[in-house]
C-alpha cells in the first residue's frame, strides 16, 4: 500500500466500542446516583450495585471484543478481488439478477458470527459509484433467504484498473443486527482492506462480481476480510473460451 497512514477508517469500530461503553457507564452510575438519593443503600441494595457493576465491566469487555478492528496486510494485486467481510462462505455460485445494475454475475455470500470482527473492507483498488440502501425485516441471518427481505444496504464500486466494470457489496442485517453504518460516499476512492462500513451483532455480507472474475473460495470456506482472496481476473485464454 502505497499510503503511509493506516487504511481509511481504521478505528472507527473501536470508537463505537468506547462512545457504548461510556454512555452505558453513564447510565449505571445514573442509576446508583438515584438509589443514593432515595436513601435505599442498604445491604441488599449494596448487592444489587455490585451486580449492575459487574454487568457493566462484562457488557464493557464484549465491546471490545466485539468491535474489533484488526490491522491486516491487504495484497495490492489489481486482479484479485478480497473478501468484504470476516466469516464463513454459505453460498458460492451464478446468479441472473441481485445488484441495482443487470447481471448475470458471482456471487458470494459470507455469514458472519456474534464472534466475528464486523467491519466490512474494500476488496481492491477502486472509486465508490453508487450507495442504495433498502428496508426490510430483520429476519435470522443464518438463511440465506434473508438477503432478498431484510434490510440492506448496497454500494457499487468500479475498480481503477479494470473500469467500465462493477462489483457490488451488499450489507445485511439480522435478527439482533439492527444497525447498517456506511462509511464511504459516491466519488471516493478505496484501496484494499479500506474500511467501509459495519454491521453490528451477527449478519451477512455478499460480494457481486462479474463473469470475467474466477472464484477462488469454496463454500464451507472460513475468509479474513481485507485478506482472503476470493476471486481473480480470468485470463486472457478463460475469457476467450467463455
Amino acid at each position: 500500500m502505497s499510503r503511509s497512514s493506516q487504511p481509511k477508517n481504521t478505528g472507527r469500530a473501536r470508537q463505537t466500542a468506547w462512545r457504548l461503553i461510556f454512555w452505558s457507564l453513564f447510565l449505571v452510575l445514573l442509576v446508583l446516583f438515584g438509589a443514593g438519593m432515595a436513601h435505599l443503600l442498604g445491604g441488599l441494595i449494596l448487592a444489587g450495585a455490585g451486580c449492575l457493576i459487574a454487568l457493566w465491566v462484562l457488557f464493557s469487555l464484549y465491546c471490545f471484543l466485539f468491535f474489533r478492528d484488526p490491522r491486516i496486510r491487504p495484497p495490492t494485486d489489481p486482479n484479485l478481488l478480497l473478501a468484504p467481510a470476516c466469516g464463513k462462505v454459505d453460498w458460492v455460485g451464478e446468479v441472473e439478477q441481485g445488484p441495482p445494475s443487470p447481471g448475470p454475475w458471482k456471487r458470494i455470500s459470507i455469514f458472519m458470527s456474534l464472534f466475528d470482527v464486523h467491519v466490512q473492507y474494500a476488496p481492491c483498488r477502486a472509486r465508490v459509484v453508487e450507495t442504495k440502501y433498502r428496508p426490510g425485516s430483520f429476519g435470522n441471518a443464518l438463511r440465506l433467504e434473508s438477503s432478498e427481505l431484510n434490510e440492506q444496504l448496497w454500494i457499487g464500486l468500479e475498480p481503477l484498473e479494470h473500469p467500465g466494470e462493477r462489483i457490488w457489496i451488499r450489507l445485511i442485517a439480522g435478527l439482533i443486527a439492527r444497525r447498517i453504518e456506511c462509511w464511504v460516499q459516491v466519488g471516493e476512492e478505496v484501496a484494499p482492506g479500506d474500511r467501509i462500513g459495519m454491521i453490528r451483532l451477527g449478519s451477512r455480507v455478499e460480494l457481486y462480481c462479474p463473469k470475467t472474475w474466477e472464484l477462488t473460495v469454496a463454500q464451507g470456506a472460513r475468509v479474513r476480510g481485507g485478506v482472503t482472496v476470493v476471486a481473480q481476473k480470468s485470463s486472457e485464454k478463460n475469457e476467450a473460451k467463455e
